[in-house]
């Protein structure tokens, strides 16, 4: 019992200092200043498959940008069936800016393409004339505050970056959403610390794939989108691909930029874990066996020591839940939320653990990586 009960809190001492410091959510954040020479011809890539309840609210926070640059909209349709290029076009004529926005109509992947990253190489052969200096890949549902993309731009120049990413804030108006999706976030900062990120000498590399600010030449060096042509989780897979290429990627929190999809229930935020949750274990069982006993030990075991009726037990479980609580304390004050939600992440786990495994059965099922009507991740 004494084992047991010190195995969750060495865990969570090695993630509070072994780990990068990724639950320091203050020192995350990006830089929220300008520099002078911010300039630059700037190409927002916004991929796009029904999506008109929401890409009218991006494009119209694009043109809103307060920018001393040049900005271009390219919205590639991916063979929408709501209108998504209707509401775009319609955006960009209440603008008045309709000559900053080129909107594609797609006819769906090319053989051996996952949709979104196919969509993204239409955007980005659409933007080649232009010669931006920085391309913005960004998602349909994504709010951008009238700086953003200026203080984008300021940063990756400040910090010499190659991909700059930004974590946008998810919505959190629901009981589902203020349980499950600050969690999304920790557990994603976990995966890939940001500060290991940012070290050349480390192998670890990822992003964020809501905002993702990329200079075209090192998109070159890394075999541009084609090199990731069938990933799902695309984000973090230009991110490797870029940083292998030798250059310099960072990510961090924004509060500059925000997602406006709603996920109004449990289902709805399990699914979008599924989609991709098998994927990033390389689709192998023993790796998710491996997650789910880790699960357990880290998140689960903490709480179930408490009812262990045994003294070391006890004060064992209560440390590492104290440990876990306060490492996650940062992220739940990052979304504003009472402190209490912090006791919440032991039960966060376990869904996504359950989501974890369904994201499994989906894939042997020949229905993995489910995305708007497109099974993209499948067995065989």
């Amino acid at each position: 019992m004494l084992y047991l009960a010190l195995l969750p809190a060495l865990i969570w001492l090695y993630l509070m200092l072994g780990r990068g410091g990724f639950w320091l959510v203050g020192g995350l954040l990006s830089t929220d200043t300008t520099s002078p020479g911010a300039a630059a011809r700037v190409v927002a890539v916004i991929p796009a498959r029904n999506e008109a309840p929401v890409v009218g609210l991006a494009v119209q926070s694009l043109l809103a940008q307060q920018f001393a640059g040049e900005l271009h909209i390219v919205v590639v349709d991916d063979a929408s069936s709501d209108g998504t290029a209707d509401v775009v076009r319609a955006a960009a004529a209440q603008a008045g800016a309709t000559e900053r926005v080129t909107v594609i109509r797609g006819s769906g992947p090319d053989p051996g393409w996952s949709g979104k990253v196919c969509a993204m190489a239409r955007g980005v052969a659409a933007a080649g004339p232009l010669q931006p200096d920085y391309l913005l890949f960004t998602d349909a549902d994504i709010h951008h505050e009238p700086d953003n993309v200026a203080r984008l731009v300021a940063n990756a120049r400040r910090l010499n970056s190659d991909l700059l990413s930004s974590m946008v804030l998810l919505t959190v108006d629901n009981g589902a959403e203020r349980w499950l999706i600050p969690a999304f976030v920790f557990f994603f900062l976990k995966l890939y610390p940001p500060t290991w990120i940012a070290a050349s000498g480390a192998a670890t590399a990822g992003a964020a794939g809501g905002c993702m600010l990329v200079r075209p030449d090192a998109l070159g060096r890394s075999g541009g989108l084609a090199a990731i042509r069938s990933e799902i989780i695309d984000d973090c897979s230009l991110a490797r691909a870029i940083k292998r290429a030798g250059g310099r990627v960072r990510l961090g929190l924004t509060r500059r930029a925000r997602s406006v999809r709603p996920y109004g229930s449990l289902s709805e935020i399990g699914r979008m874990i599924a989609r991709t949750a098998f994927n990033q274990l390389g689709h192998s069982w023993l790796l998710l066996l491996g997650t789910l006993v880790g699960l357990v030990a880290t998140y689960l075991l903490p709480p179930l020591l408490l009812f262990s009726g045994s003294l070391p037990g006890i004060l064992g479980g209560a440390c590492a839940w104290a440990l876990m609580s306060l490492c996650y304390a940062p992220m739940v004050r990052f979304y504003g939320l009472n402190p209490l939600w912090t006791l919440t992440l032991p039960a966060a786990a376990a869904f996504y653990a359950g989501a974890t495994v369904y994201s499994a059965w989906q894939y042997r099922s020949g229905r993995g990586g489910q995305w708007k009507g497109r099974a993209q991740d499948s067995h065989g």
